[in-house]
């Protein structure tokens, strides 16, 4: 076996040791590289060589998860669908919030990388939409800033969505409560 085929293994072998502790996991932040490196069968430097460090493995992991979940019948709809900017965008956060719900323990993984860490050209998801959305009304530099704050924002709620329920009394587990508020978050932003 040459070189690339064996780093290669043993990334795979991290990815699927990931996938294994996360989803048996209660405290996804116990998740540590030596945990990781251990049922891997590798020490927990080839974390670090193979992908940066254990919160670039985890996204890894999650991208995937995440990648194949964009391509799902729903999204093609929503984008290929000739409803307003505004409303893809409050469909589309919709979904996606209702994905991190559902996998809240990457959520709660990686929200501290994502926020502080993840290089901020990768932020392009709501980008397009509010682009449209201002049609020329807005410069570029404002539009990236506003679908930014959308993103972040949302992750930063999700994150904190027991908290955010004590608090104003919005569950974000019940999915009619996750649109009032991604529509009133689109609103605020975008204008009504």
């Amino acid at each position: 076996m040459n070189k690339n085929d064996k780093l290669q293994l043993t990334k795979d072998k991290l990815i699927t040791a990931t996938i294994k502790l996360m989803e048996e996991t209660d405290d996804p932040l116990l998740v540590t590289s030596r945990e990781i490196a251990a049922e891997a069968d590798c020490r927990p430097a080839m974390i670090n060589y193979c992908f940066g460090s254990r919160e670039e493995l985890i996204y890894c992991v999650f991208e995937k998860l995440y990648t194949d979940y964009l391509k799902s019948p729903e999204f093609t709809a929503i984008i290929n669908s000739d409803i307003s900017p505004k409303e893809v965008l409050k469909q589309l956060h919709f979904l996606v919030s209702g994905f991190l719900i559902d996998n809240y323990k990457f959520t709660k993984a990686l929200t501290g990388f994502v926020l502080f860490k993840r290089n901020l050209s990768r932020e392009a998801f709501s980008y397009q939409y509010v682009l449209r959305h201002y049609n020329g009304r807005k410069n570029e530099e404002e539009c990236k800033v506003i679908a930014y704050e959308l993103s972040t924002m949302m992750q930063l709620i999700i994150y904190r969505k027991d908290d955010f329920e004590k608090t104003f009394g919005i569950d974000l587990n019940n999915k009619d409560e996750l649109r009032k508020l991604i529509d009133l978050r689109v609103d605020l932003l975008l204008g009504e």
